[in-house]
């Protein structure tokens, strides 16, 4: 987030960068861990800010993958568009995060060193409406203005299984009172 703002740093940004050098001075010790596993598996997490830039009204994506525990794959950045609600934004990430895991999985495949990595992919999305969206075969007219590229993500919905899964991780227990 501070290398936005390179170009004319101001007081604020400096206090920023202070805070995370002292952040990293007092956990260089940390570190990423990796456990052996009798079943690996890709988990990814997806989120978004609304708007959190104030200067160009966009929001930020951000997803991150897991494999044996540790962190493999991860990204923050702006979205190209401008989104109306935070079910479409956090949709928006969900799907950048599907094309990663996508790609992720396809890339370990084509190397031929594991054979063991479970499918279908599991990313946990913590909007509700997002996931039930991705999950639900019909439209609404709140969702209208979605790109059709975003659709993508609702053609490989999530199995039954790993959908019930995944909403009973966010702790739901209903959905009659979700509207979408």
């Amino acid at each position: 987030m501070l290398g936005r703002y390179l170009s004319n740093p101001g007081m604020n940004h400096w206090r920023a960068v202070k805070r995370v050098m002292r952040y990293l001075q007092r956990t260089k010790k940390y570190m990423l861990t990796y456990r052996r596993l009798d079943q690996l598996e890709f988990i990814g997490y997806s989120d978004s800010d609304f708007v959190g830039c104030q200067d160009s009204i966009r929001s930020t994506s951000c997803y991150i993958y897991l494999l044996a525990g540790g962190a493999i794959s991860w990204r923050s950045a702006k979205q190209t568009l401008i989104t109306s609600s935070t079910m479409e934004v956090e949709f928006v990430a969900y799907y950048e995060a599907s094309n990663q895991g996508i790609w992720l999985r396809n890339f370990v495949t084509g190397l031929r060193v594991l054979d063991g990595i479970e499918r279908p992919l599991k990313i946990f999305c913590d909007n509700k409406s997002a996931v039930l969206y991705s999950n639900n075969n019909r439209g609404s007219t709140k969702s209208k203005y979605i790109d059709i590229k975003f659709l993508v993500v609702k053609e490989k919905g999530l199995p039954p299984k790993v959908f019930h899964e995944h909403t009973a991780h966010m702790g739901v227990v209903s959905f009659e009172d979700i509207q979408i």
